[in-house]
């Protein structure tokens, strides 16, 4: 066995830059003493036997390839990898703004070397690719083994993602941690027994529930439920192969020995079962046909695909709603997807971000992070009506509000904007403060109503109302 520690060789790409690929970033070197793999006698009987004493009752469980036909396991793994895998994944910084610590993905420069494996993972599989095989191996085998190279500064500018069933991890006598690797042409690694230290690999597990470097996989909690709907969906396919008829009985009353009857049963099946139901048959010899009736028991055959399937999506941590087994109970799907999210993705994408961020070996001030608006994204009812709250409130500019409906921004709208009456809270504190006891003011007398104005004078009414017999003349 030939141990391997990293010593990137440089070679020139198609391009011109300067790379070099997974396989010769691994050079043979001191292998250390007493390495054993992590593998021992209880972990193999736990996987050949699916309870005490089940090999004497001839119970054996479907294989993995076998599981994977079962629909529920089926959509579960790919239903849980194809959502982490449409969201992006991005690069922040850490920022200081105002006194406080942010992480903002614009203070990243576009050139970024970490950015461009972020971005491209590797020659043969895209960004969707990529996390769709690096969830799905981590959910049907427990672990994801991913093998990085290294350009000419030994910085990891490409990821390979291995079969789980060619690595095994290693562990030394002092602790330290290798992988054997098989055989893999796609990551260029051309032998067998190849041995690289644990900085050249990123491992991603599952619960580790017997060895720290091992995780069981939620396939090994489904494959009782898996194996039992795979027999109820055979027999059904058998049953309605059938022409969804029972089976029943020839009788006669005349004796026939053994090997005609099965001559006789043979020649009934294949003349009047499978393609060849519904023909007319011919009897002789009094012989009669008398069908089985079709057990009342069977009927339940639905009701227990679908406990099956329940059970299944309990493994996976998967809410029945996204199998179509049952109704959220939730009043809008913005809802039922915060639920999914916190039950079954969330784990699954911080231990992503978390090996990442250590296993490209990032700065401290960069972290990897998936953008999961886009998973978590409401109707636009409900999108316009959080919008119209946050900038309500201040807390975004109408821009910030703009760019989450792909709207370009518009010009004043890049800060948060409030009313002028609003004080902030140090403004408030520099006030004075109002006095202990103030004193109480009497209440000011009211203003005395002005008087009426005099009504004007009508001349002519007057002169009507005047004596005639005191008027005199005066001449002049």
């Amino acid at each position: 066995m030939t141990t391997y520690t990293a010593k990137p060789k440089v070679v020139r790409a198609a391009d011109g830059s300067w790379q070099t690929k997974a396989v010769v970033s691994l050079t043979p070197s001191a292998a250390p003493a007493a390495i054993t793999p992590w593998y021992g006698g209880s972990w193999i009987r736990l996987i050949q036997e699916s309870y005490p004493g089940a090999w004497q009752q001839n119970v054996e469980l479907a294989s993995t390839r076998d599981l994977l036909r079962f629909p529920p396991i089926y959509t579960c793994i790919t239903l849980i990898a194809g959502d982490i895998a449409k969201v992006r994944t991005k690069l922040t910084a850490r920022t200081e703004r105002m006194g406080r610590t942010v992480w903002l993905e614009s203070e990243v420069p576009v050139d970024s070397p970490f950015l461009r494996v972020l971005r491209k993972q590797n020659h043969y599989q895209t960004r969707v690719q990529y996390w769709e095989q690096y969830i799905a191996s981590k959910l049907i085998n427990g672990n994801t083994y991913v093998l990085k190279a290294r350009d000419g500064s030994g910085r990891v500018n490409a990821k390979y993602i291995l079969d789980p069933c060619r690595v095994t991890p290693l562990v030394a006598e002092n602790g330290e941690v290798f992988y054997r690797l098989g055989t893999d042409h796609l990551a260029e690694l051309r032998q067998d027994d190849i041995v690289a230290p644990a900085s050249e690999i990123i491992h991603d597990r599952m619960c580790c529930l017997w060895h720290p470097l091992v995780g069981v996989p939620p396939l090994y909690a489904a494959a009782l439920a898996g194996t039992g709907g795979l027999a109820i969906a055979n027999n059904s396919a058998t049953f309605f192969g059938n022409g969804s008829r029972p089976s029943g009985i020839l009788t006669t009353p005349m004796h026939i020995k053994q090997s005609d009857a099965i001559a006789l049963k043979d020649s009934w099946e294949s003349s009047y079962g499978g393609e060849n139901t519904g023909k007319t048959a011919v009897l002789g010899d009094d012989m009669k046909y008398t069908p089985i009736a079709f057990p009342a028991k069977d009927a339940e055959m639905s009701q227990q695909a679908e406990s099956a399937a329940l059970w299944v999506a309990m493994c996976f941590h998967v809410p029945p709603y996204k199998l179509g087994l049952k109704d959220p109970k939730f009043s809008n799907m913005a809802q039922a997807n915060q639920d999914y999210y916190s039950q079954c993705l969330q784990i699954l994408f911080e231990a992503a971000e978390q090996c990442l961020d250590e296993g490209l070996e990032l700065p401290l001030n960069y972290r990897s992070e998936f953008d999961i608006g886009m998973l978590l994204r409401m109707d636009p009812i409900s999108r316009a009506d959080v919008a119209q709250k946050y900038v309500a409130a201040s807390v975004w500019a109408p821009n910030d509000a703009r760019e989450l409906e792909d709207m370009a921004p518009v010009d004043g709208g890049q800060e948060p904007l409030s009313q002028q009456q609003y004080w902030t809270l140090s403004s408030l504190d520099e006030r004075d403060p109002p006095s202990a006891t103030p004193a109480i003011q009497a209440a000011p007398p009211a203003p005395a109503e002005p008087e009426p104005p005099p009504p004007e004078k009508d001349l002519a009414a007057m002169l009507r109302q005047l004596d005639p017999t005191r008027l005199r003349v005066v001449n002049g």
